[in-house]
């Protein structure tokens, strides 16, 4: 087998009444555990803060969605989201996530934010999934999940980045849409890093 599937923060906090939803982010969830059912090997990455945590406007005393200019580049500051321990933390009820093969948090660290699966926002700590996927062998990873312009970016590009082929599924994402268009803005800028976008269609049947 050389090929895993990647399913990105598919949590309550990011689905419709979470703290910080991405628009109809609940309604890929059909499609996603289809994917589940398909792969063998399939990770589930989770956003999981401490209290406090850097990304959060209030750990600033600052307005939710407004910039941080202390990083380079500018971060956005959310509002306060999954953090660990909490129901909002947790997957999304629907999803069938007893599938995975692996979980992996995310953005444990209070003074480091982390989008990819593969290596925190300082871009050099890894979060040891490149060398869990090397151990088995797989060269190509489909990816999936919340959010199409954040952590879904991050986590496919991180992967290009390392040699890996990499597929976006495009109607198992959804995006924040922060300024509109976003996600659009995304797909393409993966697609131009050298990802292949497909559909779950093409996958399940086997394309």
């Amino acid at each position: 087998m050389h090929s895993a599937l990647l399913v990105v923060d598919v949590q309550h906090d990011f689905c419709p009444g979470g703290a910080l939803a991405v628009p109809g982010g609940d309604t890929i969830i059909p499609v996603v555990n289809a994917l589940l059912r398909k792969f063998p090997l399939s990770v589930l990455t989770q956003d999981w803060h401490p209290p406090m945590h850097c990304s959060f406007a209030s750990s600033r005393g600052m307005a939710a969605f407004s910039l941080d200019t202390s990083t380079n580049p500018p971060s956005v500051l959310w509002p306060d989201h999954c953090v660990a321990g909490t129901q909002g933390a947790e997957f999304h009820h629907s999803l069938e996530t007893w599938h995975a093969a692996l979980i992996l948090r995310k953005g444990m660290r209070k003074e480091l934010d982390s989008y990819s699966a593969f290596f925190e926002n300082d871009g050099v700590t890894p979060t040891g999934l490149g060398g869990w996927l090397a151990e088995r062998g797989i060269r190509h990873v489909l990816v999936c999940g919340l959010a199409t312009d954040y952590c879904v970016r991050a986590t496919a590009l991180d992967a290009c980045r390392l040699g890996l082929a990499v597929s976006i599924i495009t109607d198992a994402v959804r995006a924040v849409d922060a300024s509109p268009g976003d996600g659009v803005r995304a797909l393409e800028a993966m697609r131009a890093a050298g990802c292949r976008l497909v559909t779950s269609v093409e996958i399940l049947e086997g394309a």
